[in-house]
């Protein structure tokens, strides 16, 4: 008999076991529900069919054991609510988001069925007893088919006739023992009723937050690599990984948000100064850019003639002119980010200032530069340093994206240590030229040693400062004079207040 109530096909279980191979979340929801209640891991494919199948059948009741009745009531209340029609219309045939959604439903479904506020602990522990009633039928079934085969194949009268006898004494067994089930199972069912009750507001309510949650982290989880530097689409399973902390962590969320605001505006900046580079005249090529044409071609002007061939070759593309390349810088050095995580940061200083870092990552993994956040508070506290590019093509690690996402030190604020650490870093690349951004709120003091050494290794190592100063509320340039080479002062935490910043590289 089966253990789930909604039919599936090779395909729909494949995709969810795919899904769930590369879903550390989606494997630990399994195993906690199965802790609970058996045949958890059938109510998850229902859950995932409900959402991806473009048809749902349902199994007849005669066709699903038992002890699998309970999940009956949470897949017929999910079929009988307008709200699963809206959320399938995100989720039908699109496994990543189906998946995603399974998780989401999943969990907060497995939290009511802790908090036994639909399901008493008592209720529970019938569903196992209910589940070893159908192991011990289905076992001597197994028996007594065993003993009416040795039956027909042994050449003995005497043993044939105990077999017959133990298969008879097996089969009256099994009667009683069916007997008990179906008893068992209708006093279960007689009492779903009320669990039906029970549930049903709460069940429709956890369904209502997933579409919510859905709709606000769907299309930031798909697109999140892109965004956030790593230039390439993450694998389902670290899609849906993603999801469910952007779903449980408004914070990344907002980030999110701010970096693909910003990423636009670093493009648009980044085009506008492509246009006005300067190039260099490499080849002859054809065309009909008239700015770029050969002086030979402009001498045909002059002749009436050749005048009516240059205006056929102009419309046909065919004029001599010179093909430029712009000027690349290569060779730079580390683009290094050091970022205050000092507890007067927290908030929308803490989400403008890492989307500015993202931004700067997505632009170094552009520039094929290796990129360091440095994040950094009280001199005791110790640095987050996080090497964010060093796959192959520069692409961004999204462990390591989300790790400097979530993370926030608090305590003071000491410049000392971090730029230090940034130092050693330019100290080991094998290219000069070098960028330190440093981004903070506050003010504080160096020792004259200090920072008499770090300007003799500056200019040792060829790198350049930018100092970013979020000045909300009362602060002075101060320090950052002393070892930057640029200072921009920020007072609106939006994306145009980056530009300054982006410019720069």
């Amino acid at each position: 008999m089966k253990t789930s109530w909604i039919e599936t096909d090779s395909y729909d279980r494949a995709a969810l076991a795919r899904l769930r191979d590369d879903s550390p979340s989606l494997q630990a929801l399994s195993e906690s529900g199965s802790k609970l209640l058996p045949h958890f891991d059938g109510f998850v494919l229902d859950l995932f069919a409900l959402l991806f199948k473009l048809t749902i059948v349902p199994h007849p009741e005669a066709d699903v054991v038992p002890s699998a009745s309970f999940y009956r009531v949470l897949v017929d209340q999910l079929r009988t609510t307008p709200v699963l029609d809206t959320l399938r219309q995100q989720t039908v045939l699109d496994e990543t988001r189906a998946g995603l959604a399974t998780l989401l439903l999943g969990e907060r479904l497995l939290e009511l069925i802790k908090s036994e506020r639909i399901l008493t602990r008592a209720e529970m522990l019938d569903f196992w007893n209910l589940e070893q009633q159908e192991d011990e039928l289905s076992t001597r079934r197994d028996e007594a088919d065993t003993a009416a085969n040795l039956k027909g194949q042994t050449s003995s009268k005497a043993t044939e006739r105990q077999l017959a006898e133990l298969e008879g004494r097996m089969r009256r067994e099994i009667d009683g023992a069916e007997r008990r089930l179906q008893q068992r199972t209708k006093q279960m069912l007689n009492a779903l009723k009320d669990t039906a009750e029970r549930s049903r507001g709460r069940v429709e309510s956890q369904a209502q937050r997933v579409l919510q949650d859905l709709e606000d982290t769907a299309e930031q989880s798909d697109s999140w690599s892109v965004q956030l530097g790593t230039g390439q689409r993450s694998s389902p399973g670290a899609q849906l990984e993603l999801g469910k902390r952007l779903a449980n962590n408004q914070k990344l969320r907002k980030l999110a948000h701010m970096v693909g605001r910003m990423r636009e505006t670093a493009l648009a900046l980044r085009q506008k100064m492509f246009e006005r580079a300067d190039a260099e005249m490499y080849e002859i090529s054809s065309g009909a850019e008239l700015s770029r044409l050969l002086p030979s071609e402009l001498l045909a002007l002059r002749h009436p003639v050749l005048r009516r061939d240059f205006a056929r070759r102009f419309l046909d593309g065919e004029l001599l002119q010179y093909a430029l390349r712009a000027r690349e810088e290569k060779g730079k050095g580390p683009l290094i980010v050091c970022l205050d995580g000092s507890s007067s940061m927290a908030g929308d200083k803490e989400i403008w200032s890492k989307a500015v870092t993202l931004t700067l990552l997505d632009i170094a993994r552009r520039q094929r530069r290796r990129f360091r956040s440095i994040c950094f508070s009280s001199a005791d506290m110790p640095l987050q340093v996080l090497d964010l590019n060093q796959w192959e093509r520069y692409a961004a690690q999204l462990p390591q994206v989300l790790e400097l996402a979530e993370y926030f030190p608090g305590g003071g604020t000491d410049f000392e240590k971090p730029l230090s650490a940034a130092l050693d870093c330019l100290r080991h690349t094998k290219h000069r030229r070098g960028d330190i951004v440093f981004i903070t709120d506050g003010e504080c003091r160096v020792t004259p040693e200090w920072l008499t050494e770090f300007k003799r290794a500056k200019e040792k190592l060829g790198f350049s400062l930018f100092s970013v100063l979020i000045d909300i509320g009362p602060s002075a340039l101060g320090t950052l004079q002393e070892f930057s080479d640029k200072i921009a002062t920020v007072s609106q935490l939006t994306s145009d207040a980056s530009k300054d910043i982006f410019l720069k590289f």
